[in-house]
């Protein structure tokens, strides 16, 4: 929620709630911290304003080299650390949705946002990819190809709907399934049990669909998904 209606939501709660609140959203006070927390001087100057140059900044690297290096350097340091880190270098089809936000919130309190990575990367090499983070992480520690994820989303489901005789229903599940793949990375029962899926009757009638063999089926996007392009 905005910071305005945090501090009202605050005030209007009691000392039990407002722990709670607290205990539920650990990482809030970091996230706060980091804004400034009264370390960084402001620094006032009454010269006219002059546009000289523009850079971008990378935190503590001045370079987007530098900075992709740290973000390998990071993750060497901590992937036997971060459960969910070792599942994406090695077991990606079984990450899950809490894991995923989780590695999200992490990296991005370490400075490496997923929009930070794309236009680092596309600085030094003046190609513009459109990567997922778990594109980025699989990159740097394994050397995977770095592709656009909508294009790997494509080339996954193309795989999928050619490995056999799908019924007209099938495929029209599985083409919708590849288009909410590229909204939020991963597709489970979860996922499917809300929004424009929820509506058309969930998991259950969708796994009815594909006579009881839907999470299989997950199973298999998730690999093919991940698989090395060469």
């Amino acid at each position: 929620m905005p910071i305005p209606e945090m501090i009202n939501h605050l005030r209007q709660s009691d000392p039990r709630q407002i722990q709670e609140w607290f205990r539920q959203r650990s990482a809030i006070a970091q996230m706060l911290d980091a804004r400034d927390g009264g370390r960084q001087p402001i620094l006032i100057s009454r010269h006219a304003d002059e546009l000289r140059r523009v850079e971008r900044g990378y935190g503590n690297a001045q370079k987007p080299e530098d900075y992709l290096n740290s973000f390998g350097a990071y993750l060497r340091e901590n992937i036997n650390k971060i459960p969910a880190l070792i599942v994406v270098t090695t077991r990606p089809r079984e990450l899950t949705r809490a894991q995923l936000k989780e590695l999200r919130l992490m990296l991005d309190q370490a400075g490496y946002s997923e929009k930070t990575l794309q236009v680092a990367w596309r600085e030094m090499t003046n190609a513009d990819i459109a990567a997922s983070i778990i594109g980025f992480i699989r990159q740097a520690t394994l050397g995977d190809a770095l592709v656009p994820y909508e294009e790997r989303v494509d080339k996954a489901m193309k795989k999928i709907l050619a490995s056999q005789n799908w019924t007209p229903p099938q495929r029209k599940w599985l083409e919708r399934i590849g288009k909410q793949l590229k909204v939020e990375i991963i597709v489970d029962r979860e996922a499917l049990d809300q929004g424009e899926f929820k509506s058309q009757g969930g998991f259950v009638r969708l796994n009815k669909a594909f006579n009881g063999q839907l999470e299989e089926i997950f199973v298999q996007i998730n690999e093919v998904l991940w698989q090395d392009v060469s």
